[in-house]
């Protein structure tokens, strides 16, 4: 069995990693850990900005992918098959065309649950990955 499992680096990665250990080990599968980046500004309409802001970007994008690469490997050190992403994009439909590209049969990620007025205004990752995938999604909720 092959998992997608898109991580927004918040406090609910914990709960959607010990989710993802349980299926993973009961399903022997591989696990694909995703990040998705904020888009570089200039990939969507907006000035650059100057060298100094490219380099904080750069730098946070950096430490992004360090702190997937340490989840990573934290699932490899218990014996599962486990590869990072960072990719940067527009969030749900990252994960929508990694989830078809790697050939995932189940996507684990959580729903933060914060209300229908926020989703109204905002949207939520959750619901639009759920509205446009193909294959069953485990969604962790980030409060308890």
């Amino acid at each position: 069995m092959r998992l997608l499992v898109p991580l927004d680096l918040s406090s609910a990665t914990d709960r959607v990693l010990a989710t993802t250990r349980t299926v993973a080990r009961n399903r022997n599968a591989e696990v694909w850990l995703l990040h998705v980046a904020e888009p570089d500004p200039a990939f969507v309409g907006y000035e650059a900005g100057s060298e100094a802001v490219r380099d904080v970007i750069a730098h946070e994008y950096r430490g992004e992918h360090r702190t997937l690469q340490g989840y990573a490997q934290a699932l490899r050190d218990d014996g599962i098959e486990t590869t990072a992403l960072t990719i940067r994009g527009p969030t749900a439909a990252t994960i929508l065309s990694e989830a078809t590209r790697l050939g995932v049969e189940l996507i684990v990620m959580a729903t933060h649950g914060r209300g229908a007025v926020f989703d109204l205004l905002v949207g939520s990752v959750s619901h639009a990955v759920l509205r446009e995938t193909r294959v069953p999604v485990l969604l962790v909720p980030a409060r308890d």
